[in-house]
């Protein structure tokens, strides 16, 4: 099942644009966009490049499932709280960064963290 329509909306939502203004922008039809909306149409890959750049926000995040909604099968509780807490965006951002560095890069990488914390608190 899609989440492209649900997606769309919310994020069109929360930047506060209409239908009409959405399609205005994006070069679109008013009913082509509440066809997106309602998973009656999915766009080709040309227009949902569009549609994120006059929304402003990756083209993947539009077609995927909501993290918050949906977590993925075998996360556990405390991980689910995290990203509740820290917001799927962030989420995303650091995990991706940190399968980039080795367990000595990554512990290094922490202590500086807790040193900056308690070094700012100290002063």
């Amino acid at each position: 099942m899609s989440h492209f329509g649900e997606n769309l909306k919310r994020v069109r939502e929360e930047r506060k644009l209409s239908q009409q203004e959405l399609a205005l922008r994006a070069r679109l039809g008013t009913k082509t966009i509440e066809k997106y909306e309602s998973d009656l149409q999915i766009p080709d890959t040309q227009t949902i490049l569009k549609l994120s750049t006059v929304l402003d926000i990756p083209a993947s995040e539009l077609m995927e499932r909501e993290m918050k909604e949906h977590p993925p099968a075998g996360v556990d509780a405390e991980m689910e709280q995290l990203i509740k807490e820290l917001g799927p965006k962030r989420t995303k951002l650091i995990l991706r960064k940190a399968k980039e560095f080795t367990e000595e890069d990554f512990l290094r990488v922490m202590q500086m963290l807790y040193e900056l914390k308690y070094e700012k608190n100290e002063s």
